[in-house]
């Protein structure tokens, strides 16, 4: 088991930032360097949809490149996603996951959290 706990969200302007973090309890990321965490998040009435991700490089999706930054914390057993230039359409619950592979779908992934809602006012 890996269980992933994500904090951070909450309610922001447009253009306002804020920084999502998921920890791990238990075992370490560092322990399993195999192990690739990513972010999805999901808005009302939508598809879940791939964010970022790291193992040894980090991966965006289109809409957040250039806006969010996604790092670890093997120290802190942590992931973090700094989230810049937020707009309403980055509103949804904002989950992370791990797995052994680097997968956009998700399907890869064998540990979620139970998410953290973001919600960008216009």
């Amino acid at each position: 088991q890996l269980p992933l706990v994500e904090s951070g969200g909450g309610l922001v302007q447009a253009g306002g930032s804020l920084r999502l973090s998921c920890a791990a309890s238990g075992r370490t990321f560092s322990t399993y360097t195999m192990y690739t965490i990513a972010w999805f998040r999901q808005a009302p009435g939508k598809e879940r949809e791939f964010v970022a991700a790291i193992r040894w490089g980090t991966y965006y999706a289109d809409s957040v490149k250039g806006r969010f930054t996604i790092s670890r914390d093997n120290a802190k057993n942590t992931v973090y996603l700094y989230m810049h230039s937020l707009k309403p359409e980055d509103t949804g619950v904002y989950y992370c996951a791990a797995g052994r592979d680097y997968d956009p779908t998700g399907r890869a992934y064998s540990y979620w959290g139970q998410g953290t809602q973001v919600t960008v006012s216009s």
